[in-house]
């Protein structure tokens, strides 16, 4: 009888799960949670979930306060279509920071303090050093905003993803004092908008990128002088997104400051007219004038490359303008001042007048 040949058996990684990998990326990220991380995260590294103590201020010892009346608030979201562009040019450093913006600056509209934040990776292909420069991202961007890298999950699916493509989202808690909550419902006739300028395009819109960068045949490679002199076109549009949670959470600390506050928005997929009209209550309408700041050169460049209408651009950028903080007239001027401090570009670009929650381009 002839024998039957010995078979070393089908395992994981044949299937395209490279558990090792795994196991060498949780290795190298944990000194990395750890930068973001203080006396409030409790347990270690590599448990089923994360822990963290609800203590107002770092660390947990006699200069800490708890929360007397606390409201916990939470989001989600991810980075969408920019992460094709990363994909194209094998970029990695700023995707994961753009993720934590996306969450934070949306917490940030309540009023809420960023405490902690989880991400989720899918791929195709588990690459160490690639995904351990993902992962880094994402703590940078939680050290920009003040909070901890809880924890997070990355996951090899080959058989969903195409070979080289990634997604990655991601979840953000913070508190406040229930009596701080930002109401909309404040807001009123003679307030203006202050907008804070953006790092670019950010994290919206880039469907409409990629199809104009296609459709006219740029260079993502090449620098174009009327966009950016002295950076490639791929630079400009993977710029990160904007972290505003220290520069916000400054002006809430100043009590008179706080006070002024009668809205905020975060300015995503919509553009100004689509979020600022979301701190309105029914009773009043923004009006901006497009006049009043600096637009990037990227915005023109695309807008000419593209032929998009300028209402259109509007709709789909934030044209520059990444947060607004909705507040009395009275108290622009020393908003204004406290926002140089805080190293922020800032303009007053609208007013509230009589209308029903709309927000328009004036």
């Amino acid at each position: 009888m002839t024998a039957i040949p010995a078979r070393k058996g089908l395992t994981y990684r044949d299937a395209g799960v490279n558990i090792d990998a795994g196991d060498e990326v949780v290795e190298r990220i944990g000194p990395v949670l750890k930068r973001t991380q203080d006396a409030r995260v409790l347990g270690r590294h590599g448990g089923f979930a994360g822990m963290f103590r609800l203590v107002r201020g770092k660390g947990s010892g006699k200069g800490s306060r708890r929360w007397r009346k606390p409201v916990l608030v939470g989001c989600t979201d991810g980075v969408g279509t920019k992460v094709l562009l990363a994909v194209e040019r094998r970029s990695f450093a700023g995707i994961g920071i753009d993720c934590v913006a996306m969450n934070v600056n949306d917490l940030i509209v309540q009023g809420a303090e960023p405490l902690f934040f989880l991400d989720y990776l899918g791929l195709s292909r588990l690459q160490p050093d690639e995904t351990a420069q993902l992962i880094e991202s994402v703590a940078r961007g939680c050290e920009i905003a003040g909070c901890a890298l809880l924890g997070g999950e990355c996951a090899e699916m080959p058989d969903i993803y195409k070979p080289g493509d990634f997604d990655i989202a991601g979840f953000c808690v913070g508190a406040l004092e229930e009596g701080r909550i930002i109401d909309p419902g404040r807001v009123k006739r003679g307030d203006v908008v202050i907008g804070l300028a953006s790092s670019g395009v950010h994290s919206n819109g880039y469907t409409l990128v990629r199809r104009i960068v296609r459709d006219a045949g740029l260079d993502l490679g090449a620098s174009y002088p009327d966009c950016a002199r002295d950076r490639t076109l791929a630079d400009v549009l993977l710029e990160p997104t904007r972290i505003y949670a220290r520069t916000v959470l400054g002006l809430l600390g100043d009590s008179r400051l706080r006070k002024s506050i009668t809205g905020m928005a975060h300015i995503t997929g919509g553009g100004l007219p689509g979020n600022v009209c979301r701190a309105l209550p029914s009773r009043v309408d923004v009006v901006i004038d497009p006049k009043s700041w600096e637009v990037p050169g990227i915005f023109p460049f695309l807008q000419r490359h593209g032929q998009i209408d300028t209402e259109e651009m509007f709709r789909v950028f934030n044209m520059g303008i990444g947060y607004t903080i909705l507040c009395r007239a009275d108290a622009a001027s020393r908003m204004l001042k406290r926002l140089q401090r805080l190293k922020e570009k800032a303009w007053v670009i609208g007013e509230v007048v009589k209308g029903s929650g709309e927000a328009r381009i004036g």
